[in-house]
């Protein structure tokens, strides 16, 4: 759902570059931390349906997917979702250290981008990244600013510990010392750290040093200016600072800190940029756009994206609702699962999840429910990107197709799982692409599939001799 979000506010940016500027040099979208890369696919997926539906001329785009691991970007290269974008021009890939790098050495056209090579501004997509990256640690106590370091007393044992187990149960001790530079009027980011200073007492600051000396360099890249498109937990009230304790750990595998979004809403506040946060408070997470633009009241199109699709209703929202859900599927009817299946953009996830409660349902359905669960497998098959911690979503789809009766499309979905299944298939698989043959009156093909009659049980034999 965030991937949706953000195409439509890329798409509006797109349009108001067309009715702001008759340039049509392309305009680039930087994500930094591209991860496995199913985001920027989505991002990419619905961006051009929308190009396409709508006919619009837009600016030409190209996607550049960044990470720190250079196997991350062999991994995209090689990924089949992705190489229809790549013959077309529309994505690139670059490895990328955030926090060092000026440049940006592009894979596949071969070229560098550097300060000052853009004509149209950056876009830059920065999604759970800044909470990621080395954050100073500040104490503001009787208006003067103090560093803290951290001591960490790792649990007894801890070398014959998993890491995960070492840092649920490690200890940390902060050591605070006086930090004056931060006072100098030379720092850079003088004005938030005096802000701090006249607001704050007795309050723990993450500030965002590595963060904010990223988006400087990445500035002078184009000098039309910037817009930064970010979701992460993270705070960008003042109040939500004042008297904050030290900061917790935040543990999803590896462990992040909450991103300080105050600080870098308040820089580029004081250098003419629009910040763009929702008004209610989140839950799961904050999503914020920065229009570090000139005239950044222009981008109509833009700002609408935003509040249609973040203000309103947006992804913090469907997740508190999808917790809702997760509780009571079981109870759900079918125009329920339906309803809330297609709200997520027909995720692939949630149709794994609630596959066993469709398949309950699907006696009693109608046909228009039925006709609409078809094609909302189609439509979640289209934009799946295969990971590999990956569900066989292949086969979920095709025994459902299956119980529905759907025999030409059960077959297919079967045949991808089959193809693409490491292991010898289960017999249950087999029997049914053996069923969908011989109701689609291919005798000869369902007798041929590979080893279905000897893996067969004796009831499944006698019904395919039936």
């Amino acid at each position: 759902m965030i991937a949706t979000a953000y195409a439509e506010m890329i798409f509006g940016f797109l349009r108001d570059r067309v009715n702001l500027n008759d340039s049509m040099e392309p305009v680039t979208i930087l994500e930094i931390g591209a991860g496995a890369g199913r985001f920027a696919f989505h991002v990419l997926h619905e961006l051009c349906e929308l190009k396409d539906y709508t006919g619009i001329e837009l600016p030409p785009f190209r996607y550049v997917m960044t990470d720190l691991a250079a196997k991350n970007v062999e991994a995209w290269r090689q990924h089949p979702a992705l190489q229809g974008y790549i013959q077309q021009g529309l994505l690139d890939f670059a490895t990328f250290d955030a926090v060092h790098d000026t440049d940006l050495a592009l894979v596949v056209s071969e070229t560098t981008i550097q300060a000052g090579d853009l004509a149209q501004p950056l876009i830059i997509v920065a999604n759970y990244f800044f909470d990621g990256i080395p954050q100073e640690l500040l104490y503001v106590g009787d208006g003067k600013i103090f560093e803290s370091d951290v001591l960490v007393e790792l649990p007894e044992g801890s070398e014959s510990m998993p890491p995960s187990d070492i840092l649920q149960n490690m200890k940390l001790e902060y050591v605070y010392q006086r930090a004056p530079e931060y006072e100098e009027p030379t720092y850079p980011y003088r004005d938030v750290i005096a802000l701090y200073q006249q607001e704050l007492e007795d309050s723990h600051i993450l500030f965002p040093t590595n963060g904010l000396t990223l988006l400087d360099r990445l500035d002078q890249w184009s000098s039309a200016g910037m817009v930064l498109l970010t979701a992460d937990k993270g705070d960008h009230r003042l109040d939500n600072w004042k008297f904050a304790g030290p900061p917790e750990l935040i543990f999803h595998g590896s462990f992040s800190l909450t991103t300080n979004y105050h600080a870098i809403q308040y820089v580029y506040e004081q250098r003419g940029g629009e910040i763009l946060f929702p008004p209610h408070h989140y839950k799961n997470i904050n999503i914020g756009c920065f229009l570090m633009l000139d005239a950044p009241g222009r981008y109509v199109n833009t700002r609408l994206a935003y509040r249609q699709f973040i203000e309103r209703f947006g992804p913090d929202e469907f997740y508190c609702m999808k917790e809702w859900v997760d509780q009571r599927i079981d109870t759900m009817g079918m125009q329920q699962i339906l309803g809330f299946w297609r709200l997520g953009g027909y995720d692939a996830e949630f149709f794994i999840q609630s596959a066993k409660a469709i398949s309950a349902l699907l006696p009693d359905a109608n046909d228009e429910e039925l006709l609409d669960l078809k094609h909302g497998i189609y439509k979640m098959w289209s934009a799946y990107y295969v990971m590999e911690q990956r569900y066989d979503l292949a086969l979920d789809a095709g025994l459902i197709l299956f119980e529905m009766d759907c025999y030409e499309d059960a077959k297919w979905f079967l045949e991808q799982s089959v193809e693409v299944e490491e292991e010898e298939p289960v017999p249950t698989v087999l029997y049914c692409l053996a069923i969908c043959c011989y109701e689609l009156e291919m005798d000869d093909l369902a007798l041929a599939i590979p080893g279905e009659r000897s893996s067969l049980s004796p009831t499944m034999r006698k019904h395919l001799r039936c």
